[in-house]
Parts: C-alpha cells; structure tokens; sequence
C-alpha cells in the first residue's frame, strides 16, 4: 500500500496539522476579525495611516506593508518561540490578507 495513502502515516499527519493550520487562519481572516475591524483593506490601511503619521511622513506606508511588517512581527516571535501555533496562525493570515490587498488594488487599478 502506498504509503503516502495509508491511514495514520506521517504524511497523513503532517498534512491533517497543516490543513487544521489553515482552517483556523481562514476562519479568523474571513470570521468575526471583519466585523470588530472591518476588512483587511481598510483595517490596515487605518493602521498604514497612523504609522506613517508617527514615522512624520518619512516614507508612506500602504496597507500590504501592513501585512508584511505584521507578518515580520509574527517571524520574529517565532524566532523566540517557534512552537507557538498561534503565531503560525496569524503568518498564514496576514499572507492571505496582504495578497488580497494586492490584488485588490490590482484589480481597481484596471
């Protein structure tokens, strides 16, 4: 029997906890965070606002570096604790809402 079929194998495994991963992130990127935050685009850009006013102008930041910066804040407390699924939840997350924004903005651009 192949192995990568065989209930119960590691590779069953690994996948069931990537999968499990995933699920979570997208429930909370597509979940309740919309309706306390609103969407990812306009929640980060809210935030994009404020850290260029605190950075005084100095460069500008958009909403996809929000998603970036947050996800380098999520590789750096991995960094301390790798194991902290947490974590990898909101990585997943923050790539998801950062690529949407993009292509969002691609889109509108057209």
């Amino acid at each position: 029997m192949n192995s990568h079929i065989r209930t119960g194998s590691a590779t069953e495994t690994a996948t069931n906890r990537r999968t499990e991963l995933l699920r979570e992130a997208e429930t909370l990127v597509n979940g309740d965070r919309n309706n306390a935050y609103g969407p990812p685009d306009q929640d980060f850009q809210r935030t994009a606002d404020l850290w260029t006013i605190y950075l005084n102008g100095r460069r500008i930041i958009e909403a996809h570096d929000v998603a970036i910066m947050m996800a380098l804040l999520k590789i750096s407390r991995l960094s301390w604790q790798a194991n902290k699924k947490d974590s990898w939840i909101d990585l997943a997350g923050y790539a998801a809402c950062g690529y949407d924004i993009i292509t969002k903005n691609k889109e509108e651009q057209k």
